[in-house]
């Protein structure tokens, strides 16, 4: 038992670093598709989307629409996002995202603690940040790692898994539709 705790964190150490690999990798089989996704040019503008929220047992527990606002100026990118949820609560969140190069991006929000970190490759992109989540009367800081698809007529599909303490809480799934 003793070894066990001794072994763990070096497990997760080890898992993390391979977590960022399996990324790179998965990444790159999009990187020659027939569509290719510069975030800044999709997003500017008006972008409306609809998703959905399933916890870990695939039952679904949220369900919104989103408007979002999308300015760029220079190599930075500030995302307007205004939440509209199924039982009526409303929440705004503001991305200011620095266009790194190379499909790289970096960005922050009110709720995002870290800076989240992104990548681009042909029509997809990795979207990676934690989020303090408001769940009932308290906050839950939890992970979403995004993957986003650009499909035909402009139709931006999101993947999006949630994770508290490294375990899969749920996922979201969003259709973005570019105005």
């Amino acid at each position: 038992m003793r070894f066990s705790r001794l072994l763990a964190p070096a497990m997760l150490a080890s898992a993390a670093g391979t977590a960022g690999c399996a990324s790179s990798d998965r990444l790159a089989q999009f990187e020659s598709a027939p569509r290719q996704l510069v975030l800044e040019e999709y997003f500017e503008g008006q972008t409306t989307a609809y998703g959905l929220f399933e916890d870990r047992f695939g039952k679904v527990r949220r369900q919104f629409k989103v408007d979002i606002t999308g300015v760029v100026t220079g190599d930075h990118m500030t995302l307007t996002e205004k939440f509209e949820y199924d039982d009526g609560e409303r929440e705004t969140r503001v991305w200011e995202i620095d266009i790194l190069g190379n499909g790289r991006y970096r960005g922050t929000a009110g709720d995002v603690p870290v800076p989240a970190e992104g990548q681009v490759s042909g029509n997809a992109f990795n979207w990676k940040y934690k989020v303090d989540l408001k769940v009932g009367g308290s906050v839950w800081n939890v992970g979403f790692d995004d993957w986003m698809f650009l499909m035909q007529d402009d139709v931006l599909i999101n993947r999006a898994y949630v994770t508290r303490y490294g375990i899969e809480i749920g996922q979201v799934t969003i259709a973005f539709n570019k105005k």
